[in-house]
């Protein structure tokens, strides 16, 4: 199976793991509209593929210096209000998009993720960065805000205190203090990323893929609930497991005590 984009590479690597790399190297993998376009037509490609096919998805940047360095300027400076708008739900449009997708999302940051690059990084179920890595919501420098969802993850992943000093500041901060936020998983140099997120995913693939999209659905569901609700929302998604074959599977693997052969059903 193959894709023709012309600002993305959707690759197809092996077991049910796929790559989406971010092609433009020659503006730091900025993105534009076109950029966007095509990243929306990839995911509902990837919505649409069965478990067997599609397992996981590694999104990360062409080039060694930027995984997206931001929102392309030149195309945003001409913008008047009512094309602000729909460029900014455009771009929350398809990163919400990729956050419903089923399958572990996982950002490999392998340089710049500023602005939009972040805001994408954020989307992730989780964030691996090189050593090199830099992160930052620098917009205000441009009398602008984030648009991507950069106001609502940021807080929700480091906190309301410190998001709001990197977004006043608009500064940009290094992998290892990322780390320290919390903000990203795990630092590792830069030609060893591919390799660790990819270990990483390996993991999880060997569990339950049926188990692991309700774990996300009930984290994702429950984030937003109060106590109460997000305790009974899990309650209900544990309990329509059991009329799973995978959890048939899990439990009966479990007391035999040999590997499960899980189908993701």
């Amino acid at each position: 199976m193959s894709f023709n984009y012309q600002t993305l590479k959707l690759e197809n690597k092996e077991n049910g793991l796929w790559v989406l790399t971010i092609n433009r190297p020659e503006s730091l993998n900025a993105l534009n509209t076109a950029l966007l376009n095509e990243m929306g037509d990839a995911f509902r490609q990837i919505s649409e593929m069965s478990f067997e096919d599609v397992k996981a998805l590694i999104i990360t940047g062409a080039g060694e210096k930027s995984f997206v360095a931001g929102a392309d300027i030149k195309e945003m400076m001409d913008m008047n209000e009512d094309q602000a708008m729909q460029f900014a739900k455009r771009g929350q449009s398809i990163f919400h998009e990729m956050n419903l997708l089923k399958i572990p999302v996982v950002a490999a940051v392998n340089g710049f993720a500023l602005g939009g690059g972040l805001e994408l990084a954020l989307a992730c179920d989780f964030i691996f960065a090189s050593e090199n890595a830099k992160f930052g919501l620098p917009e205000v420098s441009l009398g602008l805000i984030p648009g991507f969802g950069g106001t609502v993850r940021l807080a929700r992943a480091v906190g309301i205190r410190k998001a709001r000093e990197l977004t006043y500041s608009g500064e940009m901060i290094s992998a290892e203090q990322a780390l320290n936020l919390g903000l990203v998983n795990q630092v590792v140099p830069q030609a060893e990323l591919m390799a660790a997120v990819t270990k990483k995913i390996e993991l999880i693939l060997s569990r339950s893929p049926l188990a692991v999209a309700e774990a996300k659905k009930s984290i994702n569901q429950g984030f937003d609930l109060e106590t109460e609700a997000a305790l009974e929302n899990e309650a209900n998604i544990f309990a329509t497991l059991f009329t799973s074959a995978d959890t048939k599977e899990g439990t009966t693997a479990f007391v035999e005590k040999r590997k499960p052969a899980f189908k993701g059903e």
